[in-house]
Parts: structure tokens; sequence; C-alpha cells
């Protein structure tokens, strides 16, 4: 079954990580997906890692959907206005917008005051995190609302409960992943005349490939990990949030999530979907009982 056979979708910053989790699972379930990002076969963004949309959107076809991989610098308005011209050309509608941008993630910028850090790299983290969602959705949204149904998800780290009581590391990081929980309530209140749902998602302790290097291990032995850092028993692959964005675009109710902050583990238990292992894990859930209250790395009950 492809429940979103006919479903137009972007996933802009769809090289890696939860963005090509995400595409993977959109292609799944049937969808045309334009898989959007910096590092081509010939060209590597900043991040300088072996990853790109043309992989993607590969993996994407396999999985059963249509990929098309198109460069774009969602910091550069020129570039975002080309796309959505070429998309509305192409197929003439828009139904998901993802926005997955996540802006630089220095290591230094952690763990200081901030008077302390880089003030270029935490202005450049808030303006990759923060400036391309709101480009993005400045010109999509025109073509997502000439229908009724359009989605947009905003891809964060953390829940709106869990990042209201806990600080994430340092005072950019914070603001970029706070910032985005609000955009996606502000985007709900005007999509909501128009019959569209914006959510903000974030995914738990995530298995992306940056991830899975620094630890020195790969998806096969990630279990591996847990002698340096036991709590990365509760991880999970890019693929779980995949499986819950494709859950929602293609909820019926999808209105009842309008302008809340969800996660992949919530999500889960909502659908029945598991990860690729056939669990469940609910991460954000354990790093509040477990982890944030120093209780040993034990995972029982909670994937």
């Amino acid at each position: 079954m492809q429940p979103l056979k006919d479903k137009i979708a972007i996933v802009a910053g769809g090289t890696r990580g939860a963005g090509r989790g995400i595409a993977v699972e959109l292609g799944a379930a049937g969808a045309t997906v334009y898989v959007t990002g910096r590092s081509t076969s010939i060209q590597r963004s900043e991040y300088d890692r072996p990853e790109t949309i043309e992989e993607t959107a590969e993996l994407v076809n396999q999985a059963g959907g249509k990929g098309i991989a198109i460069q774009v610098d969602h910091l550069d308005p020129e570039q975002v206005r080309s796309l959505i011209t070429r998309i509305e050309q192409e197929q003439g509608r828009l139904d998901i917008l993802v926005n997955d941008i996540g802006g630089e993630h220095w290591t230094e910028l952690f763990n200081q005051p901030m008077w302390e850090l880089s003030l270029e790299k935490g202005l450049r983290l808030l303006k990759t995190a923060i400036d391309t969602h709101l480009i993005t959705s400045h010109f999509a949204l025109p073509l997502l609302i000439q229908k009724p149904g359009g989605l947009v998800i905003e891809v964060t780290d953390g829940t709106a409960d869990y990042n209201q009581q806990n600080y994430r590391l340092s005072l950019f990081y914070d603001l970029a992943k706070t910032s985005i929980i609000r955009m996606a309530w502000g985007l709900s209140q005007e999509l909501r005349p128009y019959q569209g749902t914006a959510v903000a998602l974030t995914p738990g302790w995530l298995r992306s490939e940056l991830m899975l290097d620094h630890f020195g291990v790969g998806e096969a032995n990630w279990q591996e990990a847990t002698a340096k850092e036991p709590h990365f028993v509760i991880s999970e692959t890019p693929q779980y949030i995949g499986r819950a964005v494709a859950h929602l675009a293609g909820d019926p109710r999808i209105d009842r999530w309008n302008g809340q902050s969800l996660s992949s583990g919530q999500l889960a238990q909502v659908y029945g979907f598991t990860d690729i292992d056939g669990s469940q894990p609910d991460a954000w859930r354990y790093i509040q009982e477990v982890e944030t209250m120093g209780k040993p790395a034990d995972a029982t009950g909670y994937r």
C-alpha cells in the first residue's frame, strides 16, 4: 500500500540524518520527494561529509517513491524561489513541506558561556537553523495552500515541554531549537484558514551518520557505542522519524495535531509503527525519567 502515491513533498535538508530517513519513508509511502541540500556528488558543503542529495533521491526510488535531487542553499532566497517555481511547473502542487535544515553543529559551541564562544559561528548557527526555515516557508507556502490539507513539519531537537525545563547545550543552540517549536505554532495559526497543518517534530537520540561516526560504529554494531555512552541504548534510526512523518502525512485527521510539538516516540504509540528493529523507542520519556534523574542506563519499558 502507498497511501501517499499522489503526494508531492519537499524535504529541505534531505542529505543525511533525519532528513534522509524522512525522504526515504515518504518514498516508501509512494510520494514524489524533492530532496534538497548543498552536498552533491560533485560538491560538498562546509560539513565536508560524504553523503549527497543524489544518494538520498536514489534511496527514495529504491523504497518505491520518486526521488528528485536539487542542490539548494536554503539561505539563498533566489535558489529557494527557483526550487518552488520548478516544482510548480513540474507538479502543479505541493502537499508536504519538511524543513529539516538543522544548522551547523560545531561542538565547540556547546557547554560554555556564550561570551566565551565564537560570535561568528554562533550567529552562523542561528542563520542556518532559523533563517533557512523562514526563507523556505516564505516561498513554498503560497504553493502549498492552493489545495486544502497541506502539511508543514518543522524538525527540531527536543519537545516543547522538555526544552522549557532544560537548557540545551549553549545559548545559540538552545535558541535555535526552541525557536523552531514556536515557528511551527505560528505557522499553524496562519495555515488554519487554508485547512493546512503545521507541527514541530523531534526525533529522539538519532543514530545519524554523524553520530555513528562519532562513536566509531555502524548501524550493524551500534550497540557497541553503549560502552562509551550507556544511554545510547535508547537511540533510534532516522527511519523512525521518517515513519512518523509518513503517518502524519497520511492521517485524514491531521488537523488534530495542528500547532503541537511532537516526537517520533510519541507518534509511534499513536500510529503503531516501529523502528527498523521492531522496537518503539520513547527517547524523551527515557531522558526525563532515567538519564536526567541520574539512573543507570536501562531501556527496559522504553523501547
